[in-house]
């Protein structure tokens, strides 16, 4: 009789603290808006749009959703990707003058992640977009990450090959062993000779601007040393393993810095950045990292706006343990966030955290250490034993300013 009152007190206690997380939220349906309706403060130059996992069908999506959301409501026509900055040219050459196709554009990004019918349907988008609109309308296209060097050596040697033909022999051929397929192999003798001669460029292009400026424009000019500050920052990488990643988000946030400041001579005073969660949050959850986001948020402070995605459900490829096979795992999240919004009825929405701080269980939900969904794009089913491996511990409405909600997430297809 005692265990049966016990078991009794227990089920009522546990129904008690069930309803105060979920049904005993004030109309928690008042603070999920569709992602079209959601509102940017009009002061914000960047806003930064995370990706819970990249592996997902949905996150991949939202891509377009909040970009033609941002278009329609906040005149952004800038669009930047956690992808390589030369081959980002490439879509936005195809975008602005159709040149190649969507899919070769996408590809030759040359990330496993982005070869997919999402993205380049993204991209056909972008083109059919910029096809219909007026000049001052058009959309442009960026990548800022610098893991590569195929795609920006070919445009500043292009570049050379206009202003001067004796620089541009010599400089392929002292570039000719660097490529995305060599350059892991490069030795520490190697990486410290293609500094010097990438500092030889840079200087070349400095000492002679103004006969550069005359043969090409300033537009061609810029790009030109953007190519090369990209290339010294991919070798960096390379020479500073052990720094890697806190180095890699270094110059992922400098590289967004310089494209504010270059849009921002062609009249547009907002971007749009797409890339992963941990990337785009502000307060550096993972230990031992200084995130993008949280350089914006030192750069910008109230002027980065960064929205996180969250899921209950999800089904999402990654390749497996760095074996190049990918491979479909799936996760259930119950984090305190997704919880309270797990009665709404719609998959997709948006929770802006300012107006959720109206509400007294939201505010103290939203401002409560929780350990939310980071999943990149290796993954191992053992992952899945400890939350630790997959989830960071942060506070919602420090790490974002709002954050969009996946009820049930799919996964996408990698094409070969």
């Amino acid at each position: 009789m005692r265990l049966a009152k016990l078991l009794l007190a227990a089920g009522i206690l546990l129904t008690l603290i069930t309803a105060c997380s979920t049904a005993g939220l004030d109309e928690v349906e008042k603070y999920a808006t569709p992602v079209e309706d959601m509102d940017v403060p009009n002061d914000v130059t960047i806003i930064g749009l995370g990706e819970a996992t990249h592996g997902n069908v949905e996150f991949q999506e939202l891509k377009k959703t909040v970009f033609e959301a941002l278009i329609k409501n906040e005149n952004v026509r800038v669009f930047v990707l956690e992808g390589d900055f030369g081959a980002g040219q490439q879509i936005n050459d195809y975008i602005l003058h159709g040149n190649g196709t969507a899919k070769e554009a996408v590809f030759a990004l040359d990330y496993g992640i982005y070869k997919t019918q999402q993205m380049i349907d993204l991209v056909e988008w972008l083109r059919q977009y910029n096809e219909a609109a007026n000049e001052d309308d058009k959309v442009y296209f960026y990548g800022n990450d610098m893991q590569r060097y195929d795609a920006s050596k070919k445009g500043l040697l292009a570049f050379y090959e206009t202003v001067n033909e004796e620089m541009a022999k010599k400089y392929t051929a002292q570039l000719q062993h660097v490529s995305n397929d060599t350059m892991r192999n490069l030795t520490a003798e190697q990486l410290e000779e293609l500094n010097g001669i990438i500092d030889d460029i840079v200087t070349d292009l400095q000492s002679h601007e103004d006969e550069y400026l005359v043969q090409t424009s300033p537009e061609s000019y810029a790009f030109a040393l953007q190519y090369a500050n990209v290339m010294r920052q991919r070798t960096s990488l390379l020479g500073n393993d052990k720094q890697y990643t806190m180095l890699r988000d270094e110059y992922l946030a400098e590289n967004v810095k310089w494209i504010v400041e270059f849009e921002a001579q062609r009249g547009h005073d907002k971007l749009f950045v797409s890339a992963h969660n941990g990337h785009i949050e502000k307060t550096s959850a993972a230990f031992g990292y200084k995130s993008m986001g949280d350089y914006l948020d030192e750069m910008y402070g109230n002027h980065y706006f960064a929205i996180g995605t969250d899921f209950i459900n999800s089904t999402f490829q990654a390749d497996h343990n760095g074996t190049n096979k990918r491979k479909n795992h799936t996760i259930n999240n119950s984090d305190p966030f997704v919880k309270a919004f797990s009665e709404i009825e719609s998959n997709i929405f948006y929770v802006d955290f300012e107006l959720a701080s109206n509400s007294k269980e939201l505010a103290e939900i939203i401002s409560q250490k929780q350990r939310m969904p980071n999943i990149g794009d290796d993954f191992s089913t053992w992952y899945k034993s400890s939350k630790k491996l997959y989830t960071l511990e942060m506070i919602p409405n420090e790490a974002y300013d709002g954050m969009i909600i996946v009820k049930e997430a799919t996964p996408t297809t990698v094409m070969e």
